[in-house]
């Protein structure tokens, strides 16, 4: 049984709401464990993930959060920079699944983060957990 950090930054409560539900169910359904810690925002996403790996205490993270464009660069930047930093986590050998939605507006978050809909939180729930099946097919 491997143990998943879910890892969220809560900006958009009633959004990540939706998105744990569905992480959180697609590793209980797959048999694992799993916990959650909150960090201010999607920039904060990979340093937390990094300082977490560094204890040992997980096999695998997910990363969620919402981040919507608004009228200033700023999404351009915490929507780029959040996703590089988790994808080099993931080059450096981390099971890393990545479930920051980087939307327009609130009603494609929310599509997007309903367990019944795209349901975007179980869907990187699980990429972690195939990356972790791969990592241990090569290890």
């Amino acid at each position: 049984m491997a143990k998943i950090l879910i890892v969220e930054a809560r900006f958009y409560a009633h959004l990540n709401d939706l998105l744990l539900a569905g992480a959180r169910a697609a590793i209980e359904e797959a048999g694992h464990s799993h916990e959650t810690i909150t960090v201010p925002g999607a920039l904060e996403i990979p340093g937390a993930v990094s300082m977490a790996a560094e204890s040992g205490r997980y096999d695998g993270f997910v990363a969620l959060g919402v981040v919507i464009r608004g009228e200033t660069y700023h999404f351009e930047i915490v929507a780029g920079e959040s996703a590089r930093g988790l994808m080099a986590l993931s080059m450096d050998g981390l099971c890393v699944g990545n479930g920051i939605l980087t939307v327009e507006n609130e009603a494609q978050a929310l599509t997007r983060a309903k367990p019944d809909e795209k349901d975007k939180g179980g869907e990187a729930a699980k990429a972690a957990l195939a990356m972790l099946a791969l990592k241990s097919r090569f290890g």
